[in-house]
């Protein structure tokens, strides 16, 4: 007789011939929870996700008491992996990678499951041993926070991975059979019992009494889920959860209560999807714990861990080092972009301006000048507060949200004057978000932006010409410097942009 989902993948399918595609790279993600597939442009520079589609399988389901994957999370993981893989050819996967985690490393069938994937994909599956995740998850936060200091949490399904990071380097690991679904099972939904079995399991990795006062980086889908409350509940001005931080007090007040809500009550949370709701305060739980044990200064929740880990392997190796802020930036000016601009040209124009900026300040104005065209095709009384709400939002890695927020509001300005709108940072749209920068950081958003609005302005957008000019910078004036051959150059409109940018700096302005 054949096993439950067989008569659905009877013939093997093999992996077909992928579509003609300048590099794409695709991770199959068999979780004790779900199942993934995630698809990464990776050309030139670092991927950026283009298909990114899970599928709730809930392989682990009671894998405590039997010790074999779920029946029917083995027929729906089967069907979501075999439609997986051909979408994966369809869209022009070059190299498909397919890996599982805890579920099927524990289970007594779990072997028996990869056998019946590969035999009906034709691609072998790499079952993640612990350390092997635990590494993978560090290897994807650190292509996103490349000094993390403290300790990655990866919560999953089935275990919660646990790696210790020096200022980048990665240090000790741990795997512990503390995932959400498996924590609910042990404990029988008896709440006390589930917090003995977290702090028995935490009580056995002596290392995590070494983090306080630094930070606990949180990885993995019920903790974003968990973010999202928090977000809410902290009314926090920005709904993104990647890099959203939290300290240590609010955290462990805050997960405390989420463990302690009635399932009614979690019902009727917002943004929280409802096959996340009944493990949610077990998922709370496990954070409380690994708080009050690490005593860390905050939480950091990340968006990237193990799959982008597993597709950073999958590079060649001088790929892997690159900014990933700055080629995200640069592939989208590259598909979006007409004939604007090079970053690089703008970023040197205006460096005068910035006589005294660090590295980070820098690479920060870099993404800002890569991004500044991003707007050209939209309506143009909407180009500004489209562009400021797309940046905002903007899924690359790197940045935090205060930097977010300043790249926006630079991009925002950038846009002053092309529209009704005037893309004014004190505008009641872009102010709540203003309590997460200080003066000093709002006042060089608007200088970047004004000194973006008038290069665009000069040379029309156009690239080769802004070389041609200089920008000097004394205590009392600012000087546009301009060929002898200026009349390219000169216009009302780039008078009155210099104007406002020297205005804005307390200088005179000068054409000279």
């Amino acid at each position: 007789m054949a096993a439950p989902g067989d008569a659905a993948i009877a013939e093997k399918e093999p992996y077909a011939e992928p579509a003609q595609h300048a590099g794409r790279v695709g991770v199959v993600d068999i979780g004790s929870n779900t199942v993934r597939l995630v698809v990464y442009e990776a050309p030139t520079r670092l991927p950026i996700p283009v298909f990114n589609e899970k599928a709730q399988c809930a392989l682990g389901r009671g894998i405590a008491s039997t010790g074999k994957l779920n029946p029917n999370g083995v027929t729906e993981a089967l069907r979501s992996v075999r439609r997986f893989v051909r979408l994966a050819a369809a869209i022009g996967v070059d190299r498909l990678e397919m890996v599982a985690t805890a579920a099927v490393r524990d289970a007594d069938d779990g072997m028996a499951f990869t056998r019946r994937v590969e035999r009906a994909c034709g691609l072998p599956v790499h079952v993640l041993s612990g350390a092997e995740e635990a590494r993978l998850a560090a290897v994807g936060l650190l292509s996103g926070v490349p000094d993390a200091d403290g300790v990655l949490g990866d919560l999953g399904g089935g275990s919660l991975d646990l790696v210790g990071l020096n200022q980048g380097t990665i240090g000790e690991y741990a795997a512990l059979p503390l995932g959400h679904l498996r924590l609910a099972e042990d404990s029988g939904g008896d709440h006390a019992k589930a917090r003995k079995i977290l702090d028995d399991q935490l009580s056995t990795v002596p290392w995590l009494g070494e983090m306080g006062g630094r930070a606990i980086y949180a990885v993995g889908g019920s903790w974003r889920a968990l973010a999202r409350v928090l977000i809410d509940q902290t009314h926090h001005p920005l709904h993104v959860i990647d890099n959203y931080t939290i300290g240590f007090f609010d955290a462990l007040r805050l997960a405390n209560l989420v463990a302690g809500l009635s399932q009614s009550t979690l019902d009727r949370l917002s943004g929280v999807a409802k096959n996340r709701v009944e493990t949610l305060p077990y998922a709370a739980m496990a954070l409380a714990a690994l708080l009050e044990l690490a005593k860390p200064r905050e939480v950091v929740f990340s968006g990237f861990g193990m799959r982008e880990g597993q597709m950073l392997e999958l590079l060649p190796e001088d790929l892997r080092h690159q900014d990933p802020l700055i080629s995200a930036c640069e592939s989208q000016a590259e598909r979006t972009g007409r004939f604007a601009i090079r970053g690089r040209e703008l970023l040197d124009w205006m460096t005068p301006l910035f006589a005294s900026e660090t590295d980070e300040e820098r690479r920060l104005r870099h993404a800002a000048c890569l991004l500044s065209d991003i707007g050209w095709s939209e309506h143009p009384d909407y180009r500004a507060v489209h562009a400021y709400h797309r940046v905002l939002r903007i899924p690359y890695a790197g940045l935090t949200h205060e930097t977010r927020v300043q790249l926006a509001l630079s991009v925002l300005v950038r846009y002053n004057g092309a529209c009704s709108y005037n893309g004014d940072v004190d505008d009641p749209m872009v102010a709540p978000v203003h309590n997460l920068l200080d003066d000093a950081e709002l006042e060089r958003s608007r200088i970047v932006g004004l000194a973006l609005h008038l290069a665009h302005t000069l040379v029309g957008s156009a690239p080769g010409l802004l070389s041609q000019t200089q920008l000097k910078v004394t205590k009392t004036r600012l000087t546009l410097e301009l060929p002898k051959d200026r009349a390219v150059f000169l216009g009302e409109a780039v008078e009155r942009r210099l104007r406002t940018l020297a205005r804005a700096m307390d200088l005179k302005e000068r054409i000279g």
